[in-house]
Parts: C-alpha cells; structure tokens; sequence
C-alpha cells in the first residue's frame, strides 16, 4: 500500500506536468483543523503568482475527487524559493556548489544537524564540506535539508 506522500505525489506530478510546471516537493503536516498541504513548483524561468493559481485550481479540483487525505486541510501551491528545500537525490545533484543546512533523523558523529558546502553526490550519499572537513551523510538519513542562500 502505498503511503500517503506517495499517493499524493502520484496524483498531483500528472496536473503540474501539464501546466508546464515541475513538481519540486510536497509537504503535509497533519495538526487537526489547522492541517496544510503544501506543494512546491518551479519552472525554469521561475514561478509567477498565476502559476500558482493555475497549479492549486486543477491540484483542488483532483484532490476533492480523489480525496486522499479524510481530514480538512489548506492547500497551498509555492515556488521553493531561494532556500530551496531538498527531497530527493537529483535535487541534490542540481544543488552541488551550493550552502545546505540539514538535520538527521539520528545522530552521525555526535550530531543532528549540519549546514556547509555541498560537494557531491555520490551514490545515495552526499558529500558536505564543513570547515575544510568532509562528511559523507547517507540520504536516507537526511529528515530535512535547504539550500542556504548566501549574500
């Protein structure tokens, strides 16, 4: 059976595909009334505010037919933005040479969370360079990550 994320990215990558857009990442936080379902678009020459529009209409419309999730909830449609978060390994892939802050779903060495230079994927690993000191961190760990913009 399959879960909840990937029945909801199952039915929403088909809608975002055919409005020219890509599904970056989608994120639900269960909390009763006050429930959000948050999906994240990006294009490549960026997201406008119809984008979003067009993205959340059709997105409503098959959620209120399917209705995967039984309890009321927002739906919000974003651009991920400059701190970008990171689900998946290609996005990781797109990210190299970028800053990254993440936190592990247990402890590597002591701690929970990291934030420096992404160097490489390799394989489903990352490599992230903190004060000249490289960590390979092991994706499947990873509870959270974004890129860290810097100025």
């Amino acid at each position: 059976m399959a879960s909840l994320q990937e029945r909801l990215e199952e039915l929403l990558a088909p809608v975002v595909q055919s409005l020219d857009c890509e599904l970056w990442g989608i994120e639900y936080f269960a909390k009763g009334r006050g429930s959000i379902l948050r999906i994240f678009i990006d294009r490549p020459e960026g997201v406008s505010v119809e984008d979003c529009e067009r993205v959340s209409r059709q997105a409503g419309a098959v959620l209120d037919v399917e209705d995967p999730i039984q309890s009321e909830y927002t739906l919000e449609v974003s651009s991920p933005g400059m701190d970008r978060p990171l689900y998946t390994l290609a996005q990781y892939q797109q990210s190299v040479g970028e800053h990254i802050a993440l936190r592990l779903r247990v402890p590597f060495e002591g701690r929970r969370k990291f934030a420096g230079l992404l160097k490489s994927v390799e394989g489903d690993e990352i490599v992230l360079e903190i004060d000249d000191e490289e960590y390979l961190l092991p994706f499947e760990l990873i509870d959270k990550a974004n890129v860290a913009p810097r100025f």
